[in-house]
């Protein structure tokens, strides 16, 4: 494998290793202040032809934006409150009737674990289902909470779900 030759960086004027794909035009190293100027070059070198000097200038270019405007009339005021959270929907807790039977269950250290660590248990139903998409995390979610109300519902007289009496 042969050792790549490292150049000297326009902006600040560190050594640094050009990145493969791009090595006959990188001038400029990854740092942040040095990207910063090698946008600003590239967009100096844009407007330096004369083609591009009158680009976005013109009547036919101000009706165009005009037009997409006004076909678009609140881009630019999206609020927080109209953005969807990861799972795009909410999930809304049940109001459970808490008798002998379900008091027993409040202090279990697997619903402890489900409540503080949401995360974890998603990632867990993602790696189980091999689901990468948000919406089938939540389908195999809800038909996982569907199993756990039948578990934690069913009554003594009917035992668990799928057993015949």
């Amino acid at each position: 494998m042969s050792q790549q030759r490292r150049r000297k960086c326009r902006h600040c004027g560190t050594l640094f290793r050009p990145d493969p794909r791009n090595i006959r035009r990188q001038r400029f190293c990854s740092k942040p202040p040095c990207r910063r100027a090698s946008k600003a070059e590239s967009q100096r070198r844009w407007l330096a032809k004369a083609d591009n000097r009158d680009y976005f200038r013109g009547a036919e270019n101000v009706e165009r934006v005009r037009l997409w405007r006004s076909a678009h009339p609140h881009y630019w005021r999206r609020s927080s409150a109209n953005t969807r959270s990861a799972l795009q929907e909410h999930s809304l807790t049940q109001a459970t009737d808490i008798d002998d039977e379900s008091a027993s269950l409040t202090n279990s250290p697997l619903q402890e674990l489900s409540r503080v660590q949401p995360l974890v248990l998603m990632g867990l139903i993602a790696q189980l289902t091999g689901a990468a998409l948000q919406e089938d995390i939540v389908s195999a979610s809800r038909r996982l909470q569907h199993l756990a109300n039948d578990i934690l519902n069913a009554s003594p007289q009917r035992g668990p779900p799928g057993h015949a009496p």
